[in-house]
């Protein structure tokens, strides 16, 4: 049935689904995994590097993009669309800064570019984005803030969410572990690694397969700071002796409830 009417974006089924953008969200989901938490002084980015082959030069990040001075972006999807849309982010940015000479508001720059997002979806001729992109950022008027949008131009605000390849189980372990009063940036980087850990296709979570950065205040300006592979690999070292104890911890309570149980016999 779908086939009627997918061949273009402007054609409604008679379900009211428009095919297209749906096959853009669904080659999404099978991208790489990105993550972002927002934290009370500062906000998180966490994506999956999928491009680890040792000959490959990789001078530059290509999953983190800095938009400019207070805002960052991570990408799921194709990689040329991304850079298309990267690149107007960044002509926004500056247009407006040249103009106002203050910084362009973080929604005021999603919501600016989710417009062209959505005329790809109306115009005969075009194709959807086959990107989403979640943004990190801080204005004098919302402090952090951390923001999803979609092929279809839709956007919206979260506290921790996750795009990409597995993005269901990342959200569910988010809802579990992400507290309602907030967390510190500290401890969001934890939380990243825990979940990138346990939902993503690899056996063990190395520096070169993962990238985080994370946006902060320091006086009156904003700093962008992608980790290195040390501060990484620091992380995850971190993370797997608390994996270790944490799984001591539950073997010896096992074993003590079977020698609880063995004694009341």
């Amino acid at each position: 049935m779908s086939r009627r009417y997918d061949t273009r974006t402007t054609i409604f089924s008679p379900e009211g689904r428009l095919f297209q953008v749906e096959y853009a969200m669904e080659a999404i989901s099978h991208a790489g995994t990105c993550l972002g938490i927002l934290a009370k002084d500062g906000v998180l980015l966490a994506a999956e590097r999928r491009n680890t082959n040792k000959l490959l030069d990789d001078v530059f990040s290509d999953k983190i993009y800095k938009l400019h001075e207070d805002t960052a972006c991570s990408v799921a999807g194709i990689t040329s669309d991304a850079n298309v849309l990267t690149t107007q982010l960044r002509l926004t940015a500056q247009r407006y800064l040249l103009l106002y000479q203050e910084p362009m508001p973080v929604e005021q720059l999603v919501s600016s570019l989710c417009d062209l997002k959505q005329r790809y979806t109306q115009v005969g001729g075009y194709r959807p984005f086959g990107v989403s992109l979640l943004y990190m950022g801080w204005d004098r008027r919302l402090g952090f803030q951390l923001y999803q949008s979609d092929p279809s131009g839709n956007y919206s605000g979260w506290k921790a969410t996750c795009i990409g390849n597995n993005n269901t189980a990342a959200i569910s372990m988010l809802k579990q572990e992400y507290k309602e009063e907030g967390i510190e940036l500290s401890e969001a980087l934890k939380l990243a690694v825990k979940v990138l850990s346990k939902t993503l296709d690899v056996q063990k979570l190395t520096s070169e397969k993962v990238e985080l950065a994370h946006l902060t205040r320091d006086g009156d300006k904003s700093v962008i700071h992608i980790l290195t592979n040390d501060e990484v690999d620091k992380l995850l070292k971190e993370h797997e002796e608390e994996e270790k104890k944490a799984e001591a911890e539950k073997q010896k309570a096992e074993k003590e409830k079977q020698k609880a149980a063995a004694s009341k016999k």
